[in-house]
């Protein structure tokens, strides 16, 4: 339905603009974030560079949504494995926004925390782990305590000490996230499905396999009110809950 009324959007704009007009390339951005959600990275690669290519044209160099574009072409190459192109697609959009933003804008904190994700991929967790501490310290200084990117954070911190092996602090990060989704998400958003998967993520990475089932059930029991059935994400989930029963 989303991609619907995208497509009838970019069809009357074509209609009545030229070709290179910057509204063109906000609903090519939109048709594309709605592939990437639904796991069709190639589609959505196309439909941001088509934006990228349009702003490019009509945009002066240090324009926010030449920021957006460039953050959005980096997130489809960092889910299609294309670190090194995510990397620079992210830093291009993070030197744009600092150029118009003060230094404790949340805005900042979002291309940090992108940059850091990368980083992570890549197994370069000290890098991943001074990215994010960037994003939370603006966001602990310019957001409400229940934030939902305040959860992000957490989340993100979580996952690089899980990944170093710091399971007691990555439990830490994940509880803090969770307590603080649910008083701004609706109780089916696919963000809560991840926070519970995180918590079971270091359950299961400390061996204890039923509460790590605990976790994963849920986490799938949410997903699937929000998520297509064949989505990558949750295929993901449960991949997890799979494999914690064979342990």
């Amino acid at each position: 339905k989303a991609l619907s009324s995208h497509e009838k959007a970019l069809e009357i704009q074509q209609q009545s603009l030229p070709s290179n007009h910057p509204y063109l390339a906000s609903s090519y951005n939109n048709i594309g974030a709605v592939h990437q959600d639904m796991g069709d990275y190639s589609k959505a690669f196309s439909y941001y560079g088509k934006a990228l290519e349009i702003q490019q044209q009509s945009l002066p160099s240090n324009h926010p949504d030449l920021a957006d574009s460039y953050n959005n072409i980096g997130a489809v190459h960092q889910d299609m494995g294309n670190y090194q192109k995510a990397l620079s697609s992210h830093e291009k959009a993070l030197a744009i926004r600092q150029q118009s933003l003060p230094p404790n804008h949340p805005g900042l904190a979002h291309y940090y925390n992108n940059i850091g994700a990368v980083h992570q991929d890549m197994g370069d967790y000290p890098k991943a782990f001074s990215y994010y501490g960037k994003a939370f310290e603006i966001r602990q200084q310019s957001l409400p305590s229940n934030h939902p990117d305040l959860a992000s954070s957490y989340s993100n911190i979580g996952l690089v000490h899980n990944d170093m092996g710091y399971y007691p602090k990555a439990l830490y990060c994940f509880q803090r996230a969770l307590e603080i989704l649910p008083q701004s998400l609706p109780s089916n958003h696919p963000d809560l499905a991840q926070s519970y998967n995180n918590i079971g993520l270091v359950h299961e990475n400390m061996g204890i396999y039923s509460k790590a089932r605990t976790f994963y059930e849920r986490a799938i029991q949410i997903a699937q009110q929000s998520l297509s059935s064949n989505h990558p994400k949750l295929q993901m989930l449960r991949n997890n809950l799979e494999r914690v029963k064979n342990k």
